[in-house]
């Protein structure tokens, strides 16, 4: 039924300004606040993305955006000039590295960080 229906993603934040600055300036992505005071986001490949501010916003406990780079040791070098903050994971069946960096050999290398509103984006290294 909704196969051809287009589709975007959506989470909140605490503060709207903030994530503009962070998603349009940081991360470098085609950011604006749109109608009803909400960030749009478009991203490579035509997704669109609805960051909408929530008085009671709590972070999410997952990844809400993965973005696809070819390197994630050179995205989490750029990104951290940036003063991007990389998370670090020591637990059963997750370690990153001192850089932030997953490698595990049962999953892709991947490295997570956190907007302003606390909510988890990850770099992941496409296959």
């Amino acid at each position: 039924m909704l196969k051809n229906s287009p589709a975007f993603g959506s989470f909140s934040t605490g503060d709207i300004q903030a994530a503009l600055a962070f998603y349009g300036r940081t991360l470098g992505l085609d950011a604006r606040i749109g109608a009803m005071e909400v960030l749009e986001l478009q991203l490579a490949g035509g997704m669109n993305v609805i960051v909408y501010p929530k008085a009671d916003h709590r972070p999410a406990s997952f990844t809400v955006l993965n973005f696809k780079v070819p390197d994630v040791e050179a995205a989490v070098a750029e990104l951290g000039r940036r003063g991007v903050r990389f998370e670090h994971y020591d637990l059963p069946g997750l370690k990153t590295d001192a850089k932030g960096i997953s490698r595990d050999g049962g999953g892709p290398v991947i490295a997570w960080f956190k907007d302003p509103a606390g909510n988890i984006l990850s770099v992941v290294e496409e296959a």
